[in-house]
């Protein structure tokens, strides 16, 4: 069979050297490059001393707040109609976006990537340092999205119309009971999981998959620790719910629902099918 033959049989291509290397930087990385450029980012941000994780997770808390904000002023600005969520929502895309191409902590997002280290190294030290990059940025990211909330609580930095969205959003934000919450929470962070899988190779359309998958994280409703956090102080500090509801019934569950979500796809999937290979099963 002559070459001809051979490429009418789709056996093979004829392809210069060039036409091949231009294939092979078009074709999308495996997943085992994926995990390796996911794994080394685990390493770096393990490597980082706690003021360099508070002040960075206190940016996070302070962007996250945006959520809220635009959120509520988009509402503001819509018309009474079913379709108003739709719009609306795009707001809550607006903290991740600071957050995520700004570099800064975010709990779920930043803390959810060294859990592939603690799988990789199966370490007690691995562990511990990865406990406590999670208390660092969570408690620092509560700290902003504290101030943030009360910044905004008396209302006298927005208009008094867009003040009024603010309680209506807030409170929605902390419908449902702790089961419920719960479920939805786990959803929000198997999505914050996948989007942080989704990142390394997404280059130009880094911004396109942020706002995808925080959109869907906001139109579902299914609640965000820090995002939602923000619309928590808010309530309270304005007397919407007491705090202790706020904390059993918001709080704890979602804290627990986006850890489950998150590393059970770090675990479950990006690590399993990986190690798996590796293995060769």
């Amino acid at each position: 069979m002559n070459q001809n033959e051979e490429n009418r049989n789709g056996d093979d291509i004829a392809l210069s050297a060039r036409e091949r290397h231009e294939a092979h930087r078009r074709s999308a990385p495996g997943v085992a490059v994926v995990y390796e450029a996911i794994r080394q980012e685990a390493e770096n941000e393990l490597s980082r001393p706690n003021h360099a994780l508070f002040w960075s997770g206190l940016a996070a808390g302070l962007s996250m707040g945006f959520s809220f904000l635009a959120e509520a002023l988009l509402r503001a600005g819509l018309p009474e109609a079913s379709w108003q969520s739709l719009v609306s929502k795009f707001g809550y895309s607006v903290g991740f976006l600071f957050v995520i191409l700004g570099r800064q902590q975010l709990f779920t997002e930043n803390t959810l990537v060294p859990v592939l280290q603690v799988l990789h190294k199966k370490s007690l030290a691995v562990a511990l340092n990865t406990a406590r990059l999670w208390a660092v940025v969570l408690g620092a990211n509560l700290i902003g999205t504290l101030v943030f909330a009360f910044a905004f609580s008396a209302g006298a930095l927005i208009e008094a119309k867009q003040f009024a969205t603010l309680d209506v959003t807030a409170l929605e934000a902390l419908e449902g009971s702790f089961g419920n919450t719960l479920l939805r929470a786990i959803f929000a962070g198997w999505l914050i999981a996948l989007m942080v899988w989704l990142l390394p190779v997404a280059e130009t359309g880094r911004v396109t998959v942020i706002i995808i998958i925080t959109y869907l994280v906001g139109i579902a409703g299914f609640p965000h620790i820090i995002a939602g956090s923000t619309e928590m102080f808010y309530a309270v500090f304005n007397q919407l719910v007491s705090p202790g509801d706020a904390f059993t019934a918001f709080f704890v569950p979602t804290l627990i629902g986006n850890t489950l979500g998150g590393v059970a796809l770090v675990a479950a999937i990006n690590y399993a099918q990986v190690h798996t290979r590796s293995n060769g099963k």
